[in-house]
């Protein structure tokens, strides 16, 4: 995952921005804990946003030590088993993420990937064996995606759809059927918002390296010709998943997975489109740390 899923915070109330940076910083202890130090590198919004649907209680408080800053000492740290599911998940995604990236790299730009996958290769295992199906739903995804970039598949919705089915899976059943479906449909939905966005997000370096990108095969290099029908796409996907959204019962954050999809997504796409997207993200890390 890629860190595009956040709330709109202009809108949050105080109680739900204190709870949503509880749930963060529980995330982040659950990686630790579970998988190790390094899988804490790791740590983005998209990890929070999942634990969220994972999670539906009102967030209990808990004292954490912050290894970001040894001096904090965090009142509100959200501890539960959807955090850890959800950390799992995210373990397994960062794994695969960087085994990708060794496998499109040549040798030397491949290097820092080739070590951090080695780095987090113990927790990926611990993680593996705590979701296997999930693990073996991203394997065969990216093997399916790996071909179709290797055979510059001009399709987007097949691409696209093959990242959103990876993500689809990331939810464990609950045993409710109808609700299963939902989140599936909530994180395929998503999914495809994410690899489309990514795609655009990542055209002038796709252009300059020469590196596979859906909307260049799709409309043969001439990117902009296809903006308004891929933000057409882009809006289809989140109304699909709000659609989703409102099927469920997502208890204490419900208003703020409102926000994510009503007002965070749409925010995040129009600086990706604007071009403002880096510049907006480097700053959001320097307020973390």
């Amino acid at each position: 995952m890629f860190g595009y899923v956040r709330p709109w915070r202009d809108e949050l109330k105080v109680r739900q921005n204190r709870d949503y940076e509880a749930l963060y910083c529980g995330v982040c202890h659950a990686l630790g804990r579970r998988h190790g130090f390094v899988a804490r590198m790791f740590l983005n919004y998209d990890f929070t946003f999942l634990a969220m649907l994972l999670d539906g209680s009102k967030p209990e408080p808990a004292a954490r030590r912050c290894p970001a800053r040894l001096w904090c000492r965090k009142k509100n740290c959200v501890l539960s088993a959807g955090v850890d599911a959800a950390a799992d998940a995210g373990t397994i995604l960062s794994y695969w993420k960087l085994r990708d990236t060794v496998a499109d790299s040549s040798f030397f730009r491949g290097l820092p990937a080739r070590l951090l996958s080695l780095l987090l290769r113990r927790g990926y295992r611990k993680a593996a064996a705590a979701r296997p199906e999930f693990d073996a739903q991203v394997r065969q995804c990216l093997e399916e995606l790996t071909a179709l970039e290797a055979e510059k598949c001009p399709s987007m919705d097949r691409t696209a759809d093959t990242f959103a089915r990876l993500l689809a899976g990331a939810a464990p059943p609950s045993g409710d059927s109808a609700r299963d479906r939902a989140m599936e449909q909530l994180l395929y939905h998503v999914g495809r918002w994410i690899y489309l966005v990514d795609a655009w997000d990542d055209l002038e370096e796709d252009q300059r390296t020469g590196a596979y990108n859906p909307i260049l095969a799709r409309f043969d290099g001439r990117a902009e010709e296809g903006r308004e029908t891929l933000r057409t796409t882009l809006r289809h996907s989140l109304n699909l998943a709000s659609s989703a959204m409102m099927l469920l019962e997502l208890g204490h954050w419900q208003e703020t997975v409102e926000n994510i999809l009503w007002l965070g997504l749409p925010a995040v796409e129009e600086l990706v489109f604007t071009g403002q997207w880096k510049a907006a993200n480097h700053t959001d890390r320097r307020k973390r740390t």
